[in-house]
């Protein structure tokens, strides 16, 4: 074999290893593991085990990773109708769903084993709930349905939080669930801000995504709304939860306070995209700096530095 195969056959595994790649849409993966590191640092009071943390976040990226690729074989035929993903591994050809398929499953497999062996059997089930509940029941039943598809499937999204605090108590608490809300009710502002910048790609298709079936007038009014119930959701953790301080209060409300500035200079012109996009990517945005507070927040010197500001400003 000369060098010229062995570069060819080199090419052509990074080639076929970069396919599989973008099967797990990895860009989406980074929040997941945010919330999932955050929820494990206020479960933890800030003391986190960085072993117990890189399980969990390997665990939770093999949990998302599935999902994805689960989601890619199931909507590969509407992928090839949209400009924006028809050169997506599957409908390119790429990759064969056979073979996404077992993928899926090894993934899933891998996930399951890493958080069930070295982590907690709660943690394992939330992370298989989660993959059964976005490939199930968001992906196969409310996707292509309803317009309620986004607000009943971004619980799939918020799952991180619930396996994140599991991992490091074995239980679940009022705290986990809020943490899970959060998401949860995120979820329909940050994906209606997408859909309203490709409500065509989405008509084409015939997913009735709320841009498609109502107007930009109704899916920029239920931004609105959701914005106005997540942000105060936000400050339970403050009270009467008493889980988070002065870090993280200073930056609900900062971070709060510009979106729902932006959520309303999108009902004022729902039909701008550029409104759409910039909320869009200041959603994403929000939930990392808002999970990093609550990280920062949650450590020990953290607070011993906030009560010593306070006793020094109070005299």
């Amino acid at each position: 074999m000369n060098g010229n195969t062995v570069t060819r056959h080199y090419h052509n595994f990074l080639q076929v290893a970069q396919s599989y790649y973008q099967l797990t849409k990895p860009r989406i993966i980074p929040l997941l593991l945010i919330t999932t590191a955050a929820s494990m640092s206020i479960a933890s009071g800030g003391k986190l085990d960085p072993v117990l943390l890189l399980v969990t976040l390997a665990g939770g990226t093999f949990a998302a990773a599935s999902a994805q690729t689960f989601n890619c074989i199931y909507d590969r035929d509407i992928d090839y109708e949209m400009e924006r993903t028809r050169h997506r591994p599957l409908p390119s050809g790429r990759v064969q769903p056979a073979h996404a398929l077992i993928f899926a499953i090894a993934l899933a497999c891998i996930s399951f084993t890493l958080l069930a062996v070295f982590v907690n059997l709660l943690s394992a089930l939330l992370a298989m709930s989660g993959i059964l509940f976005y490939v199930g029941v968001y992906t196969h039943l409310l996707k292509r349905h309803t317009s309620l598809n986004i607000v009943i499937g971004g619980a799939a999204g918020a799952v991180p939080a619930l396996v994140g605090w599991a991992a490091v108590t074995g239980t679940l608490s009022w705290t986990a669930w809020l943490l899970f809300a959060i998401v949860f009710l995120w979820t329909p502002p940050h994906f209606w801000a997408l859909a309203l910048m490709i409500s065509e790609d989405y008509a084409k298709v015939g997913v009735p995504m709320l841009p498609v079936v109502a107007d930009s007038l109704t899916a920029a009014r239920q931004i609105w709304a959701y914005t106005l119930v997540l942000i105060p959701a936000t400050f339970l953790l403050i009270d009467p939860l008493q889980v988070m301080g002065a870090i993280y209060t200073c930056t609900a409300f900062v971070l709060g306070a510009i979106f729902i500035k932006k959520a309303w200079a999108l009902l004022q012109a729902p039909e701008e995209k550029q409104l759409a996009r910039s909320l869009f990517l200041y959603s994403i945005l929000y939930m990392m700096l808002l999970c990093a507070a609550m990280v920062v927040d949650s450590f020990p010197i953290t607070h011993q530095l906030t009560e010593l500001i306070v006793r020094f400003v109070s005299g």
